[in-house]
């Protein structure tokens, strides 16, 4: 999946002008909790002042703009709690943001339309949140924590009985359901006199998928590898 076809990002590039050329970046900066008014700073400019990886950031970003690393990627014990309060605040993002907004849409739908379609269509939908909200719920109890025990310096070193391996094995996809939902906007549902509030709802679910499938790639291209590795080091 790449949305953006964009140029790579540096780390002497203007953040604003990036932003203009792709503003899936906004959810870059929000994720790391950096605010939007970068002004004329650039991207080593804007990671200095909010204390963020620069390496990191570049990485992060780049993901938005369609590229993934090619190498062997190495962090830091905090460049790894950086990443963790990313996956983190983007959690808060699908709760707080992006689902209430996506259910209001269809719930809007439903209610100018009689019939059985919306009504299906908004079951299928909280039937697709709540087992999406139970996938962050155990990466913020399970998960998460463990990543930051590995790195945590006085932790002893007896056996874990959780590991990468089994977050790995507990990992899904989360993004299927929501293109099987925009199939149905697109390919099957009617909505007469409403189209400002199907755009409104596609929108909102272009921009949620793209958002969870970066999560995605951030949690098995960046944290299970480092779990893998610490782990090795460990035994």
């Amino acid at each position: 999946m790449q949305y953006t076809q964009n140029i790579k990002i540096k780390r002497e590039m203007k953040m604003l002008g990036l932003i203009e050329e792709n503003q899936f970046l906004l959810l870059t900066l929000q994720h790391f909790g950096i605010d939007f008014a970068v002004g004329d700073k650039s991207v080593s400019q804007i990671c200095s002042e909010n204390g963020i990886s620069e390496d990191l950031f570049l990485i992060v970003a780049n993901l938005y703009n369609g590229y993934n690393p090619k190498e062997t990627l190495s962090f830091s014990p905090e460049e790894i709690r950086q990443i963790i309060t990313f996956l983190k605040n983007s959690h808060d993002y699908y709760r707080y943001d992006k689902y209430p907004e996506i259910s209001s849409y269809i719930r809007q739908l439903q209610e100018n339309h009689t019939g059985k379609t919306f009504l299906l269509l908004e079951k299928f939908f909280n039937e697709y949140f709540n087992e999406v909200m139970d996938h962050f719920t155990y990466e913020d109890k399970v998960a998460f924590p463990y990543f930051l025990e590995l790195i945590d310096e006085d932790k002893d070193n007896s056996p874990s009985p959780y590991s990468a391996h089994e977050y790995l094995d507990h990992h899904t996809d989360i993004e299927i359901a929501l293109g099987d939902l925009k199939s149905l906007l697109l390919k099957h549902i009617n909505v007469n006199g409403d189209l400002a509030v199907r755009r409104k709802l596609l929108f909102s679910l272009f921009e949620l998928e793209f958002d969870l499938h970066v999560h995605s790639l951030i949690e098995e291209n960046i944290l299970i590898p480092v779990g893998y590795n610490i782990e090795k080091s460990i035994e």
